[in-house]
């Protein structure tokens, strides 16, 4: 690039500096003449002079390092500012950023005695109740494999000492069909223990550890428990989490259930129940045991339900579990001796009854409470008292609420007439106790037994009415 006398600027390749016109030829080794292009023959206006430009690069390097240098330094000066500004604001009563940290001490749990008359915060009752609860760990089997084999089963619940010499109540469809029992108590003592007794009925079992000295729970009454009384629970949801407790309040103090066909007068509650806590104690909120923890329902038709957890009321069932205690049964457990079915339409027109409910009566016990009443095969049971009796299974919740010895009158439906019929309760024979005790421990078949309502048929059902109905309408109910 150079400048003529008219100072305009041209560009040249070559080193030399010269005209545009001229070209070196490389096949001669000179010039030769270039013909000017139209734009190079155009007049040229004024063009003002600029002056070439140098790049610096040593320069541009040492200007950007002074840059990063303020820039660093600025940060740190600001923070250092800041810094300086939040203390001397906080020294004047400014506000701070600042993360806060309590500095409040642990509060600590006393462990105070139950005494019922003293309510109690969740964590005193859990402090002065965890040592009575247990986990429980039951083996079994349960029929043959393929090859022979017998299948061995596991299983886990929960319970609570009883006494201190080692007694323990659970479900019984927790020690259902075990053939070894181990509980573990919350210090991590574990023992081999027995079964005393049980019934499928009431769901209730008793085992035994030989141990001394152990912690007792305090037992309260479940008839003073109210709608929205606050509960918890303690126990071993799903075998793993043990010790676990969960509180709630009760949503109901009296409400029906079926379970598998047996019905239970349950307390609901809105603790967290989870398969594993069966057997487990309910509290309320003074520390005493109202409830034993029994059964939860996960679903309901095709819906989910949570929220909803269940216990059998204490008073419903201490007289039956001091009876296991001494006899390995229930001994006042109510007993009519008869064989029941559920009254249908289609029995009604077979044999021409007034009635499409109730209690048909297949069989009566020589001897039992049914016969000494005058109960005949054929009557139909339709109330127990003030109760209504549609089915086999109103029958059998309705005898929850006796003992053996209690007096009772039965609404009987008779030759075309209603009558009514007094009875003394009777108890259950001991022979047909121990049986169904036996099957039950050796059994591995289902959660409340193998029969329909409990138990086996008797060989008194081969009449007239098995002929024609075989055992579709009902079961034995005792």
């Amino acid at each position: 690039m150079y400048n003529d006398e008219q100072n305009l600027y041209h560009y040249t390749y070559r080193k030399d500096g010269s005209e545009p016109g001229a070209r070196y030829d490389a096949r001669t080794g000179g010039e030769t003449t270039v013909q000017p292009s139209v734009y190079e023959t155009a007049p040229q206006g004024d063009v003002q002079e600029m002056k070439p430009v140098k790049k610096n690069r040593i320069g541009l390097k040492v200007t950007a390092l002074a840059l990063c240098c303020a820039l660093v330094g600025g940060a740190v000066g600001g923070g250092v500012a800041w810094t300086a500004a939040s203390r001397t604001g906080s020294a004047a009563g400014g506000s701070e950023t600042a993360v806060q940290v309590s500095g409040r001490p642990a509060a600590a749990v006393s462990i105070k005695t139950v005494d019922g008359k003293s309510a109690m915060s969740e964590a005193e009752i859990y402090a002065a109740s965890v040592n009575s609860v247990v986990s429980i760990n039951v083996t079994g089997t349960s029929g043959t494999n393929i090859f022979g084999q017998a299948v061995q089963t596991a299983s886990s619940g929960s319970g609570f000492v009883l006494t201190s010499d080692g007694y323990i109540v659970t479900n019984y469809h927790v020690i259902e069909g075990g053939q070894t029992v181990t509980i573990t108590l919350y210090n991590g003592d574990t023992y081999d223990a027995r079964i005393i007794g049980g019934d499928k009925d009431y769901d209730i079992a008793v085992i035994k550890i030989e141990a001394a000295d152990l912690q007792a729970v305090t037992l309260g009454d479940s008839n003073d428990l109210n709608v929205g009384d606050h509960v918890v629970a303690i126990g071993n949801p799903l075998g793993e989490l043990t010790f676990s407790m969960s509180e709630g309040i009760a949503s109901s103090v009296d409400r029906a259930i079926n379970v598998d066909g047996t019905p239970f007068n349950m307390i609901q509650v809105t603790c967290a129940i989870n398969p594993g806590n069966s057997g487990g104690p309910l509290f309320n909120q003074y520390g005493e045991v109202v409830g034993i923890v029994s059964a939860k329902y996960s679903s309901y038709s095709s819906e989910s339900v949570e929220g909803l957890g269940f216990a059998i009321p204490i008073n419903d069932v201490l007289s039956m579990i001091e009876d296991i205690m001494t006899n390995g049964y229930v001994a006042n457990k109510p007993y009519l001796g008869i064989t029941p079915g559920t009254m249908n339409q289609q029995m009604a027109a077979q044999y021409r009854y007034d009635v499409t409910e109730g209690v048909f009566v297949y069989s009566v016990e020589q001897g039992s409470a049914a016969d000494k009443a005058g109960l005949k095969m054929g009557d139909v049971i339709t109330k127990v008292d003030d109760t209504d009796v549609a089915t086999v299974e109103d029958l059998n919740a309705a005898k929850k609420h006796y003992s053996a010895g209690d007096d009772a009158v039965l609404t009987v439906y008779r030759n075309g007439e209603t009558i009514t019929v007094n009875i003394t309760w009777g108890s259950v024979p001991a022979e047909q106790q121990t049986q169904n005790a036996q099957s039950g421990s050796q059994s591995g078949g289902s959660q409340y037994g193998s029969g329909q309502y409990g138990s086996d048929y008797p060989d008194s059902y081969n009449d007239l009415f098995r002929y024609f109905f075989g055992n579709r309408f009902g079961g034995y109910a005792g």
